[in-house]
């Protein structure tokens, strides 16, 4: 285009700009009423909360808050948004109804505020000192609407879903009285401590809303009560509620594995940063499964047969290591980004792969010393989670440290390419960073030295004490040079930022392992199969398809052979190679597929179409394993021995 050209062009554009500027142009609205930010100071009252759990029949609790206010004027109310332990802003607005707000009597007014949906705002009247409020919380009765927590014989009753609160003040400044009352026949487990029991009535003693959200309560008609730690520095007890009684009959040898947790834990932290702990453990699939951490607590929810099955139930035993290492890291030191005054505050996530990466190592870890899995068991569990994330090939785009805001991106709803585009990685490929920086301790210190030191002097500190304390990379890259001297920043940095190829596997190397694949699965493999009701051939065709309805695909791996044959996790096999569909027709042919087989074929259904697609593969079948590497003792397995 020539110059005169753009001339007239550019004076055409000044015309139009002037044109517009002379007609009504739209201007912003006045800003939503304003939110008092919290300030630490001290809260005019108490308030009291009483819960109604009793309505088994509808799922639903019904609550009375009476709120203590400063005078007349505006208050605000808040419903907690961003969640301990979810790291995102998921709290379950959408389930509160039949909100009332009345003052001596009388109703008020509230508002909810146009762009924080999760504040309430209401005018407090004259010669007014409290308001009362009414609401439910209408608990899912199905998974489709969400997480079940109440059925015919238990409960969960989470504060954060029950309770609202004031704007203005640090939640630990808010002093609260705390009521349930409890279905008949209920027996309830919890952090808080109980004040006074009256018939069904369960009062708590004074505490901070703050505490109050961050001890849940568990409830059930089948429960039993077991001390882990008898004669020891702080109460710890397993709480258990199962769907049925016979659930409940443990073994020595399995409440022995639960002992040790506590003794493997203490040595390994050299410290214990709570009065009392309460494993919350519910065994049922009635109601929705859960780990969850709190400083004095944990919610750990898993399958009804636990303890009756012990011998098929390997894949379900890191929970409870990594809830309880969460007392240490994640509510004692927490990362100072992921800390804020109140549950309305959003948190920062980029420290995740320490919060939850390095306690996803020490759950395996504290697992295998404990007796709650083999060694074979953690090792097999270990090649599981490197072949898994050997195979994500979205780090090519995306650094293991974004996945740090998956919380709050995806919210934890399922993916239809997991691999590509990454979920929450720094769970367990944190995992495999920390068995690197482990088994790089070792090496350079020969021995002397081990990530157990790291622990002692990071999460020891102020034993006894159970006020947060807040950490930094900064923090983190301090305290492993204090253990041995090296460049953590560049080591971390290179994991956290690097775009691969593979997974970080030289923790396994070092340890004395290769990630290996047989033409059979461990029994540790084949339990998490039954365990997940799939049948995995990931590693050879690239898909998994589910054992519970027969044929349907419940992932398919990127660019994997079944993604290039153009399948997807919408796809049902109907048919393998001409036969009828079923897991052991499918796992036929591609066992004979290294004999030179034709491509493989395979009927498919998707919404009522049926197609034919052809995966050529010549393979076989792919599991993964461990194999031992080099002579002598091998680190890895000296990280997984119990400590004397």
């Amino acid at each position: 285009m020539s110059w005169k050209l753009l001339l007239g062009a550019g004076a055409a554009l000044s015309l139009f700009a002037a044109a517009a500027r002379a007609e009504i142009q739209p201007e912003p609205l006045p800003p939503a009423p304003p939110i008092a930010p919290p300030r630490d100071i001290p809260y005019p009252g108490v308030l009291k909360l009483a819960v109604d759990a009793t309505d088994l029949d509808h799922a639903i609790f019904t609550m009375h808050e009476t709120v203590p206010v400063a005078g007349p004027g505006p208050l605000v109310l808040l419903y907690p948004r961003w969640l301990p332990g979810n790291h995102s802003p998921s709290g379950p607005i959408d389930k509160l109804a039949g909100l009332k707000v009345s003052a001596k009597g009388q109703a008020l007014t509230w508002t909810r505020d146009p762009v924080d949906v999760f504040a309430f705002h209401v005018d407090v009247p004259e010669g007014v000192s409290a308001v009362d409020v009414d609401f439910q919380f209408l608990s899912a009765v199905s998974t489709r609407e969400g997480h079940v927590d109440m059925s015919r014989d238990m409960l969960a009753l989470e504060w954060n879903d029950v309770a609202l609160y004031p704007a203005g003040y640090f939640t630990r400044d808010i002093p609260i009285d705390a009521s349930v009352t409890l279905p008949k026949g209920f027996t309830a487990a919890s952090a808080l401590e109980t004040a006074s029991t009256d018939g069904q009535i369960v009062a708590f003693k004074t505490t901070t809303f703050n505490t109050l959200v961050d001890s849940p309560l568990m409830a059930g008609r089948y429960f039993k009560a077991f001390d882990l730690d008898p004669g020891g520095p702080a109460r710890v007890t397993l709480d258990v509620m199962a769907d049925a009684p016979e659930d409940l009959e443990v073994t020595p040898e399995e409440l022995a594995a639960h002992k040790n947790l506590v003794q493997q834990a203490y040595k390994l932290y050299a410290s214990h940063h709570y009065d009392h702990y309460d494993f919350l453990l519910w065994l049922s699939d009635k109601i929705g499964g859960a780990g969850l951490e709190h400083h004095q607590s944990s919610e750990d929810g898993t399958a009804p047969n636990y303890f009756t099955d012990w011998d098929k139930g390997a894949p379900l035993r890191d929970l409870l290591s990594h809830e309880y290492t969460h007392s240490w890291n994640g509510k004692f030191r927490r990362p100072a980004d992921l800390w804020t005054p109140s549950f309305n505050v959003p948190m920062r996530d980029s420290l995740l792969w320490v919060y939850e990466g390095q306690t996803q190592y020490w759950g395996y870890v504290l697992a295998a010393r404990a007796g709650l899995l083999t060694r074979q068991q953690a090792l097999d569990a270990i090649a599981s989670t490197a072949a898994s994330y050997d195979h994500v090939v979205g780090r090519t785009w995306r650094a293991l440290e974004d996945t740090t805001n998956d919380p709050i991106i995806a919210e934890r709803r399922p993916l239809s390419w997991r691999a590509w585009e990454r979920s929450e990685d720094y769970y367990s490929e944190g995992e495999l960073i920390w068995l690197d920086a482990d088994t790089l301790i070792r090496k350079l210190s020969g021995g002397k030295h081990s990530l157990d030191d790291f622990a002692a002097g990071f999460f020891g500190v102020r034993n006894g004490s159970f006020v947060t304390d807040t950490y930094t990379f900064d923090d983190v890259v301090a305290a492993l040079s204090a253990v041995q001297p090296y460049d953590w920043a560049k080591f971390l940095r290179e994991r956290l930022d690097g775009h691969g190829p593979g997974a970080p596997l030289d923790g396994l190397a070092r340890g004395g392992y290769r990630l290996v694949y047989t033409d059979t699965p461990t029994a540790y493999f084949k339990d998490a199969e039954s365990r997940r009701k799939i049948a995995d051939f990931t590693y050879s065709i690239g898909l998994a398809a589910s054992t519970a309805t027969p044929g349907t695909l419940s992932s398919v791996l990127w660019d994997g052979p079944a993604f290039k044959a153009g399948m997807t996790q919408a796809d049902k096999i109907v048919a393998v190679n001409g036969e009828a569909f079923s897991v052991e027709a499918l796992k036929a042919v591609i066992a004979r597929s290294k004999q030179g087989a034709p491509p493989i074929s395979l009927l498919l259904e998707n919404k009522n179409q049926f197609r034919t697609v052809s995966i050529p593969y010549e393979g076989g079948l792919r599991y993964p394993k461990l194999e031992r590497v080099g002579d002598g003792e091998a680190s890895l397995d000296a990280i997984l021995a119990p400590k004397p």
